[in-house]
C-alpha cells in the first residue's frame, strides 16, 4: 500500500469557498499516468496537481478528470502555497519544471506571484455556433490564442452571459469573455471550457496569459488589477513584463489528509 499526502486549496482566494479549488498531491516518484488520472477522477476537482521533488528541482504536472493538460495557473498557485506553508520550502521563489517549460512562483507575504509566458492573440472571426451557444449577438472584438477571447462592452454584459454549455463544441470552443471595468478593477472576465470537463472555470490563470497582454495594450499600462466574475470569483494582480506575465493571488487551505493506494 502506498500512502500520499493530499491537500485541497482554494487558489486566488483569501478564504474558503472562493477562488478556484485545486487538489495538490506530493509524490516521492511518478506513478503511472493511468493511476494519476484515476486519482484525479476520484478527487473530482477541476484540476489535480502532482509534483515530485528531486535534486534537480521540482517537476509539476496537472490533470483534469479528462486527462493531462499543459498549463494550469490556479493549481500551480495552490501547489506553491502547499510547499511554502505546509512543507516548509525555505526559499522565497520556487521553480517548477512543467510541460510549458520552467515556471516560477515567488512569495511576498500572503501574495504568491506566478511567472508565466505571455500568450499572444490575433483577431479572428468566431464560429457562429459558439456565439449562439454563448447567447452573444454583439461583441467589441474577437481574438484567438490559447483559447477564444471575446471582448464585450462592459462588466454587466460579461456577468449576464448564460451559455448553453451542451451546445458548445468540446475543445474548440474554450472561450474567455472579458470587458473593461470601472472603479477598483481594470478588467473582468469569465472562462468556459466544456472540452476539459469545466463548464465555467472559477478563476483561470492560463486565460490571463492572453488577457493581460491584450488589456495592457488597450489601457496603456503594464500593471493591472483583474476580477474573474464567476460565481466563486477571484482577484488577480497582473503585470506584463516583456514576453512574460505575472499573476498574483492569495490562497487558502480547505482540507488536508492522506491518500492510500492499494
Amino acid at each position: 500500500m502506498q500512502e500520499s499526502e493530499f491537500y485541497l486549496v482554494d487558489a486566488f482566494s483569501d478564504g474558503a469557498f472562493g477562488g478556484n479549488p485545486a487538489a495538490v498531491c506530493p509524490l516521492t516518484e511518478w506513478l503511472p499516468d493511468d493511476t494519476l488520472l484515476k486519482m484525479t477522477q476520484q478527487h473530482n476537482q477541476s484540476e489535480t496537481a502532482f509534483f515530485v521533488c528531486h535534486k534537480g528541482g521540482i517537476e509539476l504536472r496537472w490533470f483534469t478528470t479528462h486527462g493531462e493538460v499543459n498549463l494550469c495557473g490556479h493549481a500551480t498557485l495552490a501547489t506553491a502555497w502547499v510547499l511554502f506553508n505546509e512543507l516548509d520550502y525555505p526559499d522565497a521563489r520556487i521553480h517548477f519544471d512543467t510541460a510549458s517549460g520552467r515556471l516560477t512562483v515567488s512569495r511576498d507575504g500572503e501574495w504568491l506571484t506566478l511567472d508565466f509566458p505571455a500568450c499572444p492573440t490575433e483577431a479572428q472571426t468566431p464560429p457562429a455556433e459558439m456565439l449562439s451557444a454563448l447567447g452573444i449577438e454583439h461583441y467589441v472584438e474577437a481574438r484567438k490564442g490559447r483559447a477564444w477571447m471575446l471582448v464585450l462592452e462592459n462588466r454587466q454584459q460579461v456577468e449576464a452571459v448564460t451559455p448553453n454549455i451542451n451546445a458548445m463544441t468540446p475543445g474548440e470552443h474554450k472561450v474567455s469573455i472579458t470587458a473593461r471595468a470601472d472603479g477598483k478593477y481594470d478588467f473582468v472576465s469569465r472562462f468556459f471550457s466544456p472540452g476539459v470537463a469545466l463548464w465555467e472555470d472559477p478563476v483561470t490563470g492560463s486565460a490571463h496569459t492572453m488577457l493581460i497582454p491584450y488589456w495592457s495594450e488597450k489601457l496603456g499600462k503594464t500593471s493591472l488589477f483583474a476580477r474573474q466574475v464567476s460565481r466563486r470569483g477571484g482577484d488577480i494582480r497582473c503585470e506584463l513584463k516583456g514576453d512574460r506575465v505575472l499573476m498574483s493571488g492569495k490562497a487558502s487551505l480547505y482540507m488536508k489528509g492522506h491518500l492510500f493506494l492499494r
